[in-house]
């Protein structure tokens, strides 16, 4: 016991400011957090050792090989998330290793922008593909994917219709919950514009709209009531959650961005508590032109399988809040995530005879029928405004390629509004020409952040993968042609990588 404790507070002493929260601190499992001249703090201010994690994840079962001549097309909705990211640096912060199951591959990609073009003129989305020899194992080839949603200026995303949704039970309670959100809310308030409206529900102990939707430009009557919000009691979070879908009708604008933002750690203990129970409830919901954004907090009780079920069946995004600087990335610097300009967005390849198999690495829970592609009923994902999505595939190849081959072809169908018909994109993908052209930034930082995920989920499909990999593709991409990294995260995913590796040669 001592020597673990010993290794969880060297790590915590030796991490980098890159990774680490501001004003000194980061946090830790329990609500503790890291303070840089006074050391580990729990919430009462005392020393404490820290609590192991008691989260609950779905247990992730790897996408295998399969075969072309068994399987030619693959398809697979997108997801946008990004919470398993933050929350995997969460825990190499704290000074321990992630659990394999809260590993997942696309999240660490699509939590970061990455240097794709704008769509074409009457587009909402753009596509592009590229094939290079795959690092951890040199015999296949990987195929990049990418989709991006059109940027948008600020004057022209409709006005906002946005309904809080806050957990304020007991579990929320602690310097990295309920004190956090309340910081980044009132950051977000200053800018949002003075038409945009915002209510706020909470619920512990019971459920209240503790503020009426309101414009923005009574800001201090937000903020007032955004500061009083506490933590205590029980989580009735069924009947929160109807409540604010109540409220979104009511307030609904038409063409607007209609929004539910739920703020919690998922500890529903109160009413309506199953994940099925929930998720029937969002799906209700799915023609009224609702969206559904879900804000998680603190570990130890943390529940991410609800919460990435119900963005999956919500028209949702699912973001992990791990810190200030993770509260700004998401409700200040990329705001305009917020209004989708992609809707129940699907992608579906189709290889060819010079690959023999292949393999999508992450989205194992996104994988739709081929079928389900062109039927326009079938919900899948959304894509901010200005935001990317990347998808890897890990090919064999079937023997000799000769200059003319085509290795796949990559389509995808869209919606510019919920409820309309949706729209397709296709792309001829070649095959990869040996010493033609070198890899791209883009390609490199991809295969980087797959083989990083790969190592902490301690993949069968890793192959030669290791830190120093890892380490080599990412400092490659350090610096991105294009102003697409403004907050530096590629650097600090880099610190991190160091960190994890230190963790592992100290398990």
């Amino acid at each position: 016991m001592m020597r673990r404790f010993f290794r969880f507070t060297l790590g915590l002493c030796i991490i980098g400011m890159a990774f680490s929260c501001s004003k000194g601190e980061y946090f830790t499992p329990g609500g503790m957090y890291m303070d840089a001249e006074y050391g580990m703090i729990s919430n009462d201010g005392m020393p404490g050792e820290p609590e192991m994690p008691g989260d609950r994840f779905d247990e992730i079962v790897e996408n295998g090989f399969i075969k072309v001549a068994d399987q030619p097309t693959s398809t697979f909705s997108i997801d946008a998330d990004g919470a398993s990211y933050s929350y995997m640096r969460r825990c190499i912060s704290s000074g321990f290793l992630p659990s394999s199951n809260s590993i997942r591959a696309e999240e660490f990609l699509n939590y970061f922008t990455f240097d794709y073009p704008e769509p074409e003129v009457g587009e909402t989305v753009a596509i592009n593909a590229e094939i290079g020899v795959c690092p951890w194992n040199t015999g296949h080839r990987l195929l990049r994917l990418g989709l991006k949603g059109k940027s948008m200026a600020e004057a022209d995303i409709p006005a906002a219709n946005y309904i809080l949704l806050v957990d304020t039970s007991g579990s929320m309670s602690g310097t990295d919950r309920i004190d956090l959100l309340k910081s980044g809310l009132c950051n977000m308030v200053d800018y949002m514009r003075p038409t945009d409206r915002i209510a706020i529900i909470t619920y512990s102990g019971e459920v209240k709209r503790v503020l009426e939707s309101t414009l923005v430009k009574d800001a201090s009557k937000i903020k007032a009531a955004i500061k009083k919000l506490e933590a205590s009691g029980y989580t009735p979070g069924g009947a929160a959650m109807k409540l604010a879908y109540d409220e979104a009708v009511e307030h609904y604008i038409k063409g607007g961005n209609n929004r539910i933002i739920m703020c919690t750690d998922g500890d529903f203990n109160v009413g309506v508590t199953s994940t099925e129970a929930l998720v029937e409830m969002v799906e209700s919901y799915l023609d009224k032109g609702i969206y559904l954004s879900i804000m998680g907090f603190g570990s130890g009780n943390y529940n991410d399988s609800m919460m990435e079920s119900l963005s999956n069946h919500g028209n949702g995004t699912y973001t992990y809040i791990d810190c200030e600087e993770e509260m700004m990335k998401v409700f200040v610097h990329e705001r305009s995530h917020f209004y989708s300009v992609a809707n129940d967005t699907k992608c579906q390849v189709t290889f060819y005879d010079w690959v023999d198999s292949y393999r999508l690495i992450g989205y194992e829970n996104r994988v739709m029928n081929n079928e389900d592609f062109e039927d326009d009923k079938k919900d899948a994902g959304e894509i901010g405004s200005g935001q990317t999505v990347t998808a890897l595939y890990e090919i064999i190849p079937s023997g000799s390629l000769t200059l003319d081959a085509t290795a796949a072809s990559f389509d995808v169908r869209y919606k510019k509004e919920l409820g309309e018909e949706s729209r397709l994109l296709h792309l001829n993908v070649g095959k990869y020409y040996e010493g033609v052209a070198p890899n791209s930034v883009e390609y490199n930082f991809a295969a980087g952040l797959a083989a990083y995920a790969m190592i902490l989920r301690g993949s069968q499909y890793k192959g030669n993968a290791d830190y120093s990999m890892v380490k080599e593709l990412l400092k490659s991409a350090e610096k991105p042609v294009n102003d697409v990294d403004p907050l530096k995260l590629r650097s600090s995913l880099i610190k991190l990588v160091e960190k994890a590796e230190e963790l592992s040669d100290n398990k």
